[in-house]
């Protein structure tokens, strides 16, 4: 259940599996990291856009949270402690290669700008339907790239996580005010880009992905046959998330909301690269005497 809400439960409670896992216990560590790594995975890939180097990012937050496990005295909650954690890395870790190549709106805009419009025939619009698609939300990642970093990290959390204000301002040490401000502040600058560029919110804009698939496609942006966003392990974010938490829209309309609730949100995971090597990290066995 998404760990972002306030309804957020589980048939074993965190506190049972880390009192377990403070005694060196394996198993139940291995069940407190499964549970909460597709939303720290999907946390890093919205910042960072790139799947690989958003694995390194979760494996790298994760190791922190587990060897400091044994640190944590039950005064908060666990999610509030470990996604603190992970938030403080993701802001201070070095910056990814997508984060250097995309800095601001202005280069986005450069960029889509000198990318080449070439028309779809039809027939071509239908056979062309997932590229057209992945164009879309690649556009829409790299315009999450154009928010600095605390930005991005409210934005993720608070609008594609649905968090609750409350707990959204704990897992970021901000005032429930300042989370909303900076939610809001967000927002507003993501709608107000979109607005003036993207054809899919308003269709005055001259920009369409469909126009710019092939020049994508010739120029290696998009890898037909190993496209990013339309896999079978994805779901949306609306579809796995289930956000029913409360809202507060003063800036986007429900069209702009559903865009960046229909992005991908990986769900299936190999446990063996992103949780035995965490287990058998030799910083996390000493500190865990793991057995």
């Amino acid at each position: 259940m998404n760990p972002f809400l306030k309804q957020y439960t589980t048939d074993k409670t965190d506190e049972q599996l880390i009192r377990q896992a403070q005694k060196g216990r394996r198993k139940p560590l291995e069940e407190l990291l499964m549970k909460h790594q597709p939303y720290i995975y999907n946390i890093a890939w919205k910042m960072v856009r790139n799947p690989d180097d958003a694995a390194d990012l979760a494996q790298e937050a994760m190791i922190k949270v587990t060897i400091n496990l044994g640190k944590f005295r039950f005064r908060s909650t666990f999610r509030t402690w470990a996604y603190r954690i992970v938030v403080n890395h993701f802001l201070t870790a070095e910056k990814r290669k997508n984060e250097l190549m995309i800095r601001s709106f202005e280069d986005m805009t450069h960029g889509l700008n000198n990318t080449p419009d070439e028309e779809l025939t039809a027939v071509e619009q239908k056979e062309f339907d997932a590229y057209i698609h992945e164009m879309n939300l690649m556009c829409m990642s790299g315009m999450l790239l154009c928010l600095n970093r605390e930005q991005r990290l409210v934005f993720i959390i608070g609008e594609m996580f649905s968090a609750d204000h409350t707990i959204g301002s704990e897992i970021l040490g901000l005032s429930k005010d300042n989370f909303r401000a900076k939610l809001g502040k967000a927002r507003k600058d993501l709608y107000n880009f979109m607005n003036n560029q993207c054809g899919l919110v308003n269709k005055e804009n001259p920009c369409r992905c469909h126009k710019k698939v092939k020049f994508a496609l010739r120029e290696g942006h998009i890898d037909a046959k190993n496209l990013l966003h339309n896999r079978h392990e994805y779901a949306s974010f609306r579809e796995f998330i289930k956000d029913d938490a409360e809202y507060m829209i003063d800036y986007v309309d429900e069209k702009y909301s559903e865009l960046y609730h229909n992005m991908t949100f990986k769900k299936d995971f190999d446990r063996k690269v992103f949780i035995q090597e965490i287990l058998d990290d030799i910083a996390v066995k000493k500190k865990l005497n793991l057995n």
